[in-house]
């Protein structure tokens, strides 16, 4: 069986070809956030977050053969770890990652090395900021927000833990959107004017992440970008197309079942 680590909007097409293949595969994902992966036998799914021993855990349990990674390009913790627990387990561990979409020399747009940067710049502006990176990490935006006096409105999931981290940060309900991505370019400038937003924060997530709808509706409305930069990888070569990733897996002598 293969263990397919995912979560993004091409989890489902992946483990499809994978089953297809002729692979069993078990598909993992850290939410109970729902995500159709397709009703091929050879697919199970389970849900719930895996640290390093609960990852180990279940390679023995299911007899992982091989694990792939398919996490958001931002999930560095995920990527490591399963990197190790493999290497420890004697088992190959490919990744896939999406290739990013965001030029340093795009208009209007400022990278930031992490969230607590990303947040001092959108609230330099003194302008209403949108959050568009979920509801993890509100506390730097929420502190700046508190500082300076500039409204902070996010975008999450309608999810108990999003609204609870929301909660926590002191993010009243009427400047939150709800909603599920990717978002359409009249979506995210409905959501620009409707609050009046001057600054839109977001990550480079990819084509498929709905990240060049967010860039050119900033662009259409006059807003500025600040672009929480992709962490850096150590060690990885990851595929950034999802045959390559299936060919890559044939060729780590991980044969279908």
């Amino acid at each position: 069986m293969i263990l397919l680590l995912g979560g993004t909007s091409e989890t489902p097409v992946l483990a499809v070809r994978l089953a297809e293949a002729g692979y069993r595969v078990l598909v993992s994902r850290a939410t109970d956030v729902p995500l159709e992966p397709g009703t091929h036998p050879n697919i199970e799914c389970r849900s719930g977050p895996l640290d390093g021993r609960a990852l180990a855990e279940l390679l023995d349990r299911r007899a992982i053969r091989a694990i792939i990674v398919a996490t958001h390009p931002y999930a560095l913790a995920i990527r490591a770890t399963a990197n190790r627990i493999a290497a420890d387990k004697g088992i190959p561990c490919v990744s896939y990652v999406r290739p990013p979409v965001i030029c340093p020399d795009f208009p209007g747009v400022q990278f930031a090395a992490g969230h607590a940067a990303a947040a001092v710049a959108a609230f330099a502006r003194a302008r209403p900021v949108l959050l568009t990176t979920g509801s993890r990490n509100l506390g730097p935006y929420a502190e700046q927000a508190a500082r300076t006096g500039a409204p902070l409105v996010v975008r999450i999931l309608d999810h108990t833990q999003s609204w609870e981290a929301c909660r926590l940060a002191g993010i009243p309900p009427q400047q939150i959107i709800v909603g599920r991505g990717p978002f359409s370019i009249e979506a995210n400038r409905q959501h620009i004017r409707t609050f009046g937003i001057g600054v839109l924060v977001t990550k480079d997530s990819g084509v498929a992440g709905g990240t060049r709808e967010k860039l050119d509706a900033a662009h259409a409305e006059g807003c500025d970008v600040i672009v929480v930069a992709r962490p850096a990888t150590v060690g990885e070569r990851p595929f950034a197309d999802l045959e390559s990733l299936v060919a890559g897996l044939a060729h780590a002598a991980v044969k279908p079942e």
